[in-house]
């Protein structure tokens, strides 16, 4: 898939465009994915980075890195993808010259968006907008349920297979591995600490089950309270693993919340139950 970051990039042809933020590209995001492809022309994305939210002052936590978005965008078959960058001055712009700088000037004939998309100065253009100026304009209905805010509370709760029945896929962190205490291998479990981006969402502390690197791997996410700690980690210990992840991208998949973190009276009752959560780690399955 090509990746643009500017209209310029992208050659002018006959698009059929999903427009949107898409973050988490969830079950909802994919149907209008679906739609794009499903038009007969060249099938592309037109995305917005950072989250519209952040330019006007609100904080995110969002699902997915762009990095991430775009490769799942990509895996829904969409051939071409236009990040435009969200400031101030594109959310002023009127419809009308939203359309005529960014669609227009790709190419783009159909537009496919849900229908509760706005855009321009105001939130005042629409699909209805778009017809008005000539696009084949597709309003594609939402999946009941399915939105990007619920999938943050669900997973701020912890409530791991219910945000995966809404993505359509195991919820993910993704960060890159930093070095950290090493205590986890004293302890014979040696863990990969991640450094996450500021913006991105962490779920619920705990431990889970889950994978990372085509391994099954046990996600430690929270402050170790056992060495009382007070810094935020996400750490995961990729089972029968041997090697040098030190500046690798990982992405944990969450399968399955096992337990609340705990504080243990001994070193050795904390061996212990970290052996119990690998156990259950390798029994576990995803949950879709």
């Amino acid at each position: 898939m090509k990746v643009a970051h500017g209209v310029g990039e992208l050659e002018r042809q006959a698009r059929a465009v999903a427009i949107g933020t898409f973050d988490g590209v969830h079950l909802g995001h994919r149907r209008v994915l679906e739609a794009a492809v499903a038009a007969g022309l060249a099938p592309t994305v037109v995305t917005f980075d950072p989250h519209p939210r952040v330019a006007f002052g609100y904080e995110v936590e969002l699902l997915t890195t762009l990095r991430r978005r775009l490769e799942l965008i990509r895996g829904a078959g969409i051939q071409e993808t236009l990040v435009v960058e969200f400031d101030l001055d594109l959310a002023r712009l009127e419809p009308e010259e939203f359309a005529e700088r960014v669609l227009l000037a790709i190419g783009t004939e159909v537009v496919v968006a849900g229908p509760d998309f706005r855009f321009g100065h105001g939130r005042s253009g629409d699909l209805d907008v778009l017809g008005r100026l000539g696009f084949d304009a597709r309003a594609v209905p939402l999946v009941e349920n399915v939105s990007s805010s619920r999938i943050r509370d669900l997973l701020r709760a912890g409530e791991i297979e219910r945000a995966a029945g809404l993505l359509g896929r195991p919820p993910e962190v993704e960060g890159t591995v930093v070095a950290g205490d090493a205590r986890g291998g004293t302890l014979g479990f040696p863990t990969a600490n991640l450094r996450l981006e500021p913006d991105l969402l962490v779920p619920a502390y705990g431990i889970y089950a889950g994978a990372a690197d085509g391994r099954r791997a046990a996600i430690s996410i929270g402050t170790n309270p056992h060495y009382r700690g007070a810094e935020r980690r996400v750490e995961a210990h990729l089972l029968d693993f041997e090697g040098d992840l030190y500046g690798r991208r990982l992405i944990l998949q969450l399968w399955r919340r096992l337990r609340d973190e705990q504080s243990f009276a001994s070193e050795a009752e904390l061996v212990a139950q970290i052996a119990r959560d690998v156990e259950e780690t390798r029994a576990a399955e995803p949950p879709l």
